[in-house]
């Protein structure tokens, strides 16, 4: 069955030429590039304005040696309960790293590095930080 004759009735009835059609649709296509190429440009300005956004709201902190923080553990699953708390500490700074990483010491002298942004500020007194830290060496005895 040829199709060519059918193609070429269908062109006459709608009284088009084959070169008018061919250029209606190159026409079409060119239209749907340029949509599409704006909405490319569309989605790159809004992902940036969001980037920029999510940005601003990021907290830079700042940690010196010295400082009293609490050390966030997700994977630390010692307590089942949903108000039990996943933050330990208090631990101390002994070392800033300009990478972010923090090296923190623990009462007992043990010093390990985490990464800055897994841990936050304490916000209590030293008095507390040692009743808290004497608190807990009589519950592991």
């Amino acid at each position: 069955m040829d199709l060519e004759p059918k193609v070429l009735w269908a062109l006459k009835k709608l009284n088009l030429s084959l070169s008018e059609a061919a250029n209606i649709r190159l026409e079409q296509i060119n239209e749907m590039d340029e949509f599409l190429l704006r909405e490319y440009e569309r989605v790159a300005m809004y992902k940036e304005r969001m980037e920029l956004y999510h940005d601003r709201h990021i907290e830079k902190w700042e940690f010196c040696p010295g400082d009293l923080v609490l050390f966030f553990n997700s994977r630390l699953r010692l307590f089942l309960g949903k108000l039990k708390s996943k933050c330990s500490g208090p631990f101390t700074i002994s070392r800033v790293f300009p990478h972010g990483a923090i090296e923190i010491e623990a009462h007992d002298r043990h010093k390990f590095k985490v990464n800055g942004q897994q841990v936050k500020l304490y916000l209590g007194s030293n008095e507390e930080a040692k009743t808290l830290r004497s608190s807990s060496m009589m519950k592991s005895e």
